[in-house]
């Protein structure tokens, strides 16, 4: 059963709520109120009940919330127990980061392969990851179930790619090549990210701080 529309402001914490709940984890918590919960991520006790009642009664009244317990509801509630297949398209500096640095099954993905046009990178391997002809891509998504691409190609390549690979049924784009996609299909959902943007918010905030009348 489908849930009821939940705002993209409640989705969007939840990633927070797990990056807690791993750092209460490792400090060796077992239990949190969501008193204290709020105090420590900057949100209301209310805004997390809040929040959590979307999806079901994770806490007891009076005992607060099992930590185990609702990291697991958060990461079922995120998809980390499907196992999603990834392929991520583009090799270069920061697609080499990706693959070596960010941890793909850590989060419950499974990152398949990886396509580049380059020759001097076709063939060979970052972590464990095998980088495919993007010659051979649609015959790789045609046989292989991927449920998202990662899209770190230059910008000349963004929407080509994005056609390529929306037309062998791929359902979801991890875009990081900073420009906004042309997708036609309303069934294909995009995750931009650009980098620029938490550095530009930080840059106003800095700025706004040493402006006349700040409250320095």
């Amino acid at each position: 059963m489908k849930r009821a529309k939940i705002s993209s402001n409640v989705i969007r914490r939840l990633p927070r709520y797990l990056r807690k709940l791993d750092e209460l984890t490792y400090d060796g918590t077992d239990r949190i109120s969501s008193s204290e919960l709020g105090r420590q991520m900057g949100l209301t006790p209310s805004q997390i009940r809040q929040d959590f009642s979307c999806f079901g009664e994770f806490g007891q009244q009076g005992y607060g919330y099992n930590i185990e317990t609702l990291r697991k509801e958060i990461s079922q509630i995120l998809g980390m127990d499907r196992g999603y297949n990834i392929v991520l398209i583009g090799v270069g500096n920061l697609g080499h980061a990706l693959i070596e640095n960010f941890g793909f099954s850590g989060h419950g993905y499974n990152l398949l392969a990886a396509f580049d046009v380059k020759p001097a990178l076709i063939g060979t391997q970052f972590a464990g990851v095998y980088i495919n002809d993007m010659a051979t891509l649609p015959d790789f998504l045609n046989s292989n179930k991927v449920d998202i691409v990662v899209l770190t190609v230059p910008r000349r390549a963004a929407n080509s790619t994005a056609a390529l690979i929306t037309d062998c049924g791929v359902k979801a784009i991890w875009n990081f090549t900073n420009i906004e996609l042309s997708i036609n299909n309303p069934n294909v959902l995009v995750e931009d990210i650009h980098f620029s943007d938490s550095l530009l918010t930080l840059g106003y905030y800095l700025t706004d701080a040493a402006s006349p009348g700040s409250d320095d």
